[in-house]
């Protein structure tokens, strides 16, 4: 078993990497070099950067995310789903001496066509601390994973995060509001509409229209559309997935609590697991079948 090797989460916006000796984790560092955000420097030049000091060369350097993607250092392929979670580890794709990439994983149907990036190494991990049949991984774009044993089955995207950012930002949702406050009860009202409304189209206008009318606090809003939304992946999700429980959530404490209550809501039992401590997990998995 590997236990000592460099892992690089690697996205759009944002750069982490770990270095682990002997199976402890001897450094963690940060950055805000994104593949979207070099600043005229390349790819290697960043790796230099974040990797300085570190034993480069010396130890095997699994990196995941947007740096596999066309935009990225190397493309590397999206695997065509259903899949072993295992055959993840044998095919990267090799950047250099002792450095590869991980595939994305693809989904081409005529009822979904869907890519992931970065989600399957904290799948691997997911699957190994804390396995469901569904693994829900909320953001800019959750994606809703369903497994069968070892292997990936299907999954689905849908662009909570995202949408809520637009409509708050750049729609007349969001047009004039004042500074956005936390508001628990505007929350919970938001979930238990997006949860019980099947069609979220009409409902989107009449988030304007209530802060308008005195139904909704001006510096309420973001709290009550986040649950709109939330509610209704939630709920929209059970009944294309037919969930029965419990769900594995990988997400930060912040966004899994809101996701839990929305899972309460339609009685379905979750478990949590921190979206670091995946992905750190199935780049474990990965560097340990590199010597396989």
């Amino acid at each position: 078993m590997v236990s000592s090797y460099i892992a690089i989460d690697w996205g759009s916006t944002n750069l982490r990497a770990w270095f682990y000796r002997d199976g402890e984790c001897q450094q963690t560092r940060r950055s805000e070099a994104g593949v979207t955000r070099l600043n005229g420097r390349s790819h290697q030049q960043i790796f230099d950067d974040i990797t300085q000091g570190w034993p480069v060369g010396e130890l095997p350097v699994v990196m995941a995310g947007m740096v596999g993607s066309n935009a990225g250092w190397i493309p590397a392929p999206y695997l065509s789903c259903p899949l072993m979670l295992e055959s993840i580890a044998t095919q990267l794709t090799h950047v250099g001496e002792k450095r590869w990439i991980v595939p994305g994983l693809s989904i081409n149907r005529s009822d979904n066509h869907n890519v992931i990036r970065g989600e399957e190494t904290q799948l691997l991990g997911a699957q190994t601390l804390a396995p469901a049949a569904v693994t829900v991984m909320p953001g800019t774009h959750a994606k809703w994973v369903v497994s069968e044993d070892d292997y990936i089955v299907d999954f689905r995207t849908v662009m909570t995060g995202e949408l809520h950012h637009l409509l708050l930002k750049q729609s007349l949702i969001g047009n004039g509001l004042p500074e956005q406050h936390q508001d628990a009860q505007a929350f919970q009202r938001g979930l238990e509409t997006g949860i019980n409304d099947t069609s979220i189209l009409p409902r989107l206008f009449e988030v304007r229209a209530q802060h308008l009318l005195g139904a909704l606090s001006r510096e309420s809003v973001s709290d009550f559309l986040s649950g709109l939304l939330i509610g209704h992946e939630v709920s929209s999700q059970q009944r294309q997935l037919a969930l029965a429980g419990p769900v594995t959530l990988v997400a930060s404490p912040q966004l899994t609590q809101r996701y839990q209550q929305a899972f309460t809501m339609i009685d379905t039992p979750t478990q949590w697991l921190d979206g670091d401590r995946a992905f750190q997990q199935g780049i474990r998995r990965i560097a340990d079948a590199l010597t396989h």
